[in-house]
């Protein structure tokens, strides 16, 4: 007998028709059995055939062999890189003009999965009041960009779920001029097994530094060696001027800060009987100038536990900003009491403890990024339980060709001011 994993893996599913897209990238249709069946590289609209290759009791994964049918939606890929296997273009196959609705679709499908009965989303038309707004542009977006480097010393971004890496060709998220004679034929080498970081940033410098290999999913922020430039970049938001070491976090799409500020400083603004702002998992600081004008002036806490990004400096003047260099979970005791509070958690999310610490500084208003959709519907139903609801919400594709978006909410006291 076969086990319940392996059952009906290598079975191939002819006429199977693709009627919407997962979180992760992947199509979904469903199977003669009812099983729901996840196929990468299809869209909706497309009738494939696909071979198993892992099945569960109520869901399996398969692999794509052919497209019998087309999807309107379906176009040539357009990363060369992506074709080769690198993890980077996912939607490299769906025409640009699509790729916004079905990531509304999905975010709206994680918000009513995980955060349905959220105290958060009551009142909120998630058809009518969730907006959404693509970047341009939506090819050559990306400033920053992290290299596996292989055994000959080769560069290029890694295989998806692999550590392997496609050193042929250069990826469409490139900026023009970021990756020239790094990747691809004729190519300089570098440390093999290293990590190769390279930035283009607003001055038009590129940095090229050498940084040790991390785990898969973390962050090493320490420069071995510089290539090229000075390794230390220079961003321009607004009038504010930003000056970091390059394996320091920052927006990768190049029109990404401008338009995340200008949220914070509209959606923030108010009357605060508090004029002090948080600034939670703060980075480098770009939101601090924009959080004190919301609040008309006053401190701005910054925390975050990046060393890279705690060596950042900044032309800020007239906003009194205080950073504190440690993890935002370790809590806000010596912190004011704060008007608002903006917190761009990692992937992972802010979860319970740090919204729980939020919730008892009772802020009169909250600005919440997410750039996971799972994990920031759950993050809202926390939000939820400890009395907040949602005011606005926008998705952002600041990840053009990819299943990577980002949603931006405020959030502000369910209680009226009647109940008060």
């Amino acid at each position: 007998m076969t086990s319940p994993s392996t059952a009906g893996a290598g079975l191939v599913l002819e006429d199977l028709e693709i009627t919407a897209m997962a979180h992760g990238g992947e199509g979904i249709g469903r199977s003669a059995d009812g099983r729901v069946v996840f196929v990468a590289g299809t869209v909706p609209g497309d009738t494939v055939t696909a071979q198993v290759t892992k099945s569960k009791k109520r869901w399996a994964r398969a692999e794509l062999m052919e497209v019998t049918a087309a999807s309107d939606m379906r176009v040539d890929p357009a990363c060369p890189a992506a074709a080769m296997g690198a993890g980077c273009c996912d939607y490299s196959h769906i025409a640009p003009a699509a790729q916004l609705g079905l990531k509304l679709d999905v975010l709206r499908g994680q918000l009513t999965s995980l955060a349905r009965n959220s105290a958060a989303l009551e009142g909120f038309d998630l058809d009518t009041s969730l907006s959404a707004h693509q970047l341009e542009p939506v090819r050559g977006w990306r400033t920053r960009v992290r290299l596996g480097v292989d055994a000959a010393g080769r560069a290029g971004l890694r295989q998806a779920r692999s550590n392997e890496v496609v050193h042929e060709v250069t990826c469409t998220q490139a900026a023009p001029g970021l990756l020239a004679g790094l990747v691809g034929e004729g190519a300089r080498t570098f440390t093999p097994g290293a990590e190769v970081v390279a930035v283009l940033d607003s001055t038009g410098t590129r940095h090229v530094v050498e940084t040790t290999r991390a785990q898969r999913g973390r962050r090493v922020e320490r420069i071995d060696t510089v290539i090229d430039g000075s390794g230390t970049v220079t961003e321009q938001v607004g009038e504010y001027t930003f000056s970091f070491p390059s394996t320091a976090f920052w927006q990768a799409h190049v029109a990404a800060p401008e338009r995340y500020a200008a949220i914070v400083a509209e959606w923030g603004a108010g009357s605060y009987a508090r004029k002090v702002g948080w600034d939670l998992y703060g980075g480098v600081g770009v939101f601090a100038p924009y959080i004190a004008r919301a609040i008309g002036g006053g401190r701005v806490e910054s925390v975050d536990y990046s060393p890279a990004a705690s060596a950042s400096t900044a032309e800020l003047d007239g906003v009194d900003m205080v950073k504190h260099n440690r993890k935002v979970e370790a809590g806000f005791a010596d912190l004011e009491q704060p008007g608002l509070v903006v917190l761009d958690p990692p992937r992972s999310g802010a979860g319970a403890e740090v919204i729980g610490a939020v919730v008892n500084a009772a802020p009169e208003r909250i600005i919440h990024v997410g750039c996971d959709p799972a994990t920031f519907a759950r993050d809202l139903g926390l939000w939820g339980e400890g009395g907040y609801k949602v005011a606005r919400m926008e998705l952002i594709d600041a990840f053009p060709g990819t299943h990577h978006f980002e949603t931006i909410a405020l959030l502000e006291p369910a209680v009226t001011a009647a109940a008060q």
